[in-house]
């Protein structure tokens, strides 16, 4: 039955880790417990029936975020990419930030899970349920060496690419409007990246891969093909957003898309403004239903990552969103699907377990 807090909503994506870590790192922790100024936090995720979901570690790239957001504001645009990162550079960041996470757990705010039996438990137990998820591959080298590492402490999702390039790939820039296919697919290295993976059981995430490496990623493994924060094209018109054609490969093999919060993937016109209403969303969502079905469609936040809509600027506020998917006409078995159970299915599947 959906009430003002459940379903819980499992969301495919948040940069709360950052946020933390550009704070001050663990010492920065206390806030997550008690509240602090950002989406995600205990007493935020209690208020709003938010059960946890991907927790990225993401190496940041020195950005002027006033530019960013001035030109994103704009009827059209094209940012330049950021410089590639090397490893050297990234992986003390990526620990810095992985740390944090075991941190959270170990004071009992979260949960790391591993498999989606472990998932399911946590969901229902009161405890945020956390996935170790790594966005944009910098600070896996090109011996994969730090993968196998990073697998046994938990990390269970990966997407090669955030937008800037790696070894292993390329991702979309940040352009409207404009389509997805913006360069060269997957290196050798990103091959070998995604069979490992597929060996190992960590989800490989689609989403800032650009056109070339989607297709690359679905000619190559035999895993459901997931995107976990990423927009229909069709509505908007952005780079990051899927169209049509990926959407149907996605349903051929089973995977899934988590719907994106970032206002400047949910409007028509591309642009960063956060007063978008809780209606765009729902068309989105409608969208992606219709192409993929109802069993392959959830939620990819990118809380603490973007500008989100004025109404859900704190996972305290998804009671809102869960009002207008019902007042939309979603019946409670939809409702339990979208807020959480396509995650669990999913998940299972490409984690075997």
């Amino acid at each position: 039955m959906t009430t003002e807090t459940s379903p819980l909503i499992f969301d495919g994506h948040n940069d709360a880790l950052l946020k933390l870590y550009r704070a001050g790192g663990t010492s920065a922790a206390d806030g997550f417990l008690t509240g602090r100024d950002g989406a995600i936090d205990v007493p935020s995720s209690k208020a709003g029936g938010f059960g946890g979901g991907f927790f990225a570690v993401y190496v940041p790239s020195p950005v002027d975020l006033e530019f960013k957001f001035e030109e994103m504001a704009k009827a059209s645009y094209d940012l330049p990419l950021p410089d590639a990162i090397d490893w050297e550079d990234a992986f003390p960041v990526a620990m810095s930030q992985a740390a944090i996470l075991f941190d959270l757990e170990r004071r009992g705010a979260l949960k790391v899970c591993t498999t989606a039996a472990q998932l399911r438990a946590t969901l229902g137990s009161g405890v945020m349920a956390a996935i170790f998820h790594i966005e944009g591959a910098e600070a896996i080298d090109a011996e994969l060496n730090t993968l196998e590492v990073l697998y046994r402490a938990g990390l269970r999702s990966i997407g090669p690419v955030w937008s800037r390039p790696t070894i292993f790939g390329h991702g979309v820039p940040f352009r409207y409007p404009s389509g997805p296919d913006t360069g060269l697919g997957l290196t050798d290295h990103g091959l070998r990246l995604v069979k490992r993976c597929d060996e190992l059981g960590i989800m490989v995430d689609l989403s800032h891969l650009n056109e070339a490496g989607f297709w690359d990623v679905a000619r190559h493994s035999s895993k459901p093909l997931v995107a976990t924060h990423s927009n229909a094209h069709v509505i908007c018109p952005h780079s990051r957003n899927l169209t049509d054609k990926q959407l149907a490969a996605i349903r051929e093999s089973d995977g899934m898309v988590g719907l994106n919060f970032a206002v400047a993937f949910l409007r028509e016109d591309g642009r960063m403004l956060a007063d978008v209403p809780l209606e765009q969303m729902l068309r989105h969502l409608d969208h992606l239903i219709e192409h993929l079905g109802e069993d392959r469609v959830g939620f990819g936040s990118d809380y603490d990552g973007a500008v989100v809509p004025e109404e859900l600027t704190s996972c305290a506020g998804l009671p809102k969103l869960r009002h207008a998917m019902a007042k939309h006409g979603y019946n409670d078995a939809l409702m339990a699907k979208l807020c959480h159970e396509n995650w669990l299915r999913v998940l299972e599947k490409t984690w075997g377990e």
